[in-house]
């Protein structure tokens, strides 16, 4: 990572939240993670630290009893702006430290090891840590033990990411449906297997939710949800790309096979009608574009740009129907 990336505050609070993990619930690879540190280092403490503009948070903790604390106060804001990790033996002695309320008030903390949280991008979004209530010298092979579980960390963090899920649908977010389809390219290319794209967007969506209220709209996503991911095989995926847009990745799937795929889920997302408080069915249908990847397709986003157009062609052509991309 160059000294570039370690000092573009800007760029490193952006790569933090697309990670899109701030102030999210606990979750066990986390947790277990800092409880093995307690126990391999022997240490009262162990965090996985988030490093916000103002203040740290605490993605998972033991012994500090809290779920975030000003950065001003950190440690960590110190670890994230260098490569190498961070040991303090004795953070009475050193002068960043020795007043800190960390330090001087509970926890306690008197001895750190931090290492940095590194994306992808090279960007240190914050930091696992091992602390000690007593002035302590980290052996190298310590070090390396609480690295180790860093890289673990920072592989869960991309992974949380890439396989975030939809909160209403359960459907996969655009990013990791993007993803995804990169991956399928990629697959693709490499095996020369067929893999297709389809489009679905709700028709009159907009009318729904001026008609009759946000639960509702809420109520027809879910329900276009449930239906197409009864239909679809295991190895098929659907993604929640943004409002009532809906993308489904077909690997191992041509374009005519796609267009019946396609027609199916049509006349299952037409045949299950919203039941409105007054007894009243709202009807619902969706519109489909197909596009089969060709050797012209190298990146999702021509891919996505190709079923995007039959989509429009189908809006254009009276909605509830499905259009595919010519060869």
């Amino acid at each position: 990572m160059d000294d570039a990336r370690l000092h573009d505050e800007d760029a490193r609070v952006a790569a933090l939240r697309r990670l899109d993990v701030l102030d999210s619930a606990a979750e066990s690879p986390f947790e277990k993670i800092v409880t093995l540190i307690r126990t391999v280092l022997a240490v009262p403490i162990a965090t996985v630290t988030l490093v916000d503009r103002d203040r740290q948070w605490f993605k998972a903790e033991r012994g500090i009893n809290c779920r975030q604390t000003p950065r001003a106060i950190s440690f960590c804001t110190h670890t994230i702006q260098q490569r190498e990790p961070l040991i303090i033996a004795d953070a009475q002695a050193d002068p960043r430290f020795a007043a800190s309320p960390l330090v001087v008030g509970p926890p306690h903390v008197r001895s750190y090891a931090g290492i940095p949280l590194r994306t992808p991008e090279g960007y240190n979004v914050g930091a696992l840590c091992a602390m000690d209530t007593v002035v302590r010298q980290f052996t190298a092979a310590e070090i390396a033990i609480l690295g180790n579980f860093a890289n673990i960390v920072s592989d869960e963090l991309e992974l949380r990411m890439i396989a975030q899920v939809d909160h209403l649908t359960g459907a996969l977010t655009r990013r990791g449906f993007v993803e995804q389809a990169e991956r399928e390219i990629a697959r693709s290319c490499r095996y020369g297997r067929s893999s297709t794209l389809v489009m679905l967007d709700l028709d009159h969506f907009k009318a729904v939710n001026d008609t009759y209220g946000h639960p509702i709209g809420d109520q027809v996503l879910q329900r276009v949800a449930e239906v197409v991911g009864v239909t679809l095989r295991p190895s098929d995926v659907l993604g929640r790309l943004g409002g009532e847009e809906f993308a489904l990745l077909l690997p191992e799937t041509n374009g005519d096979e796609a267009m019946v795929v396609a027609e199916r889920l049509r006349g299952a997302i037409a045949d299950h009608p919203i039941a409105l408080t007054d007894g009243r069915m709202l009807p619902v249908s969706a519109s489909f574009g197909v596009a089969a990847l060709g050797p012209d397709i190298a990146s999702f986003p021509v891919w996505l740009q190709r079923a995007d157009t039959m989509l429009y062609a189908a809006k254009a052509g009276g909605r509830n129907c499905v259009r595919l991309a010519p060869a």
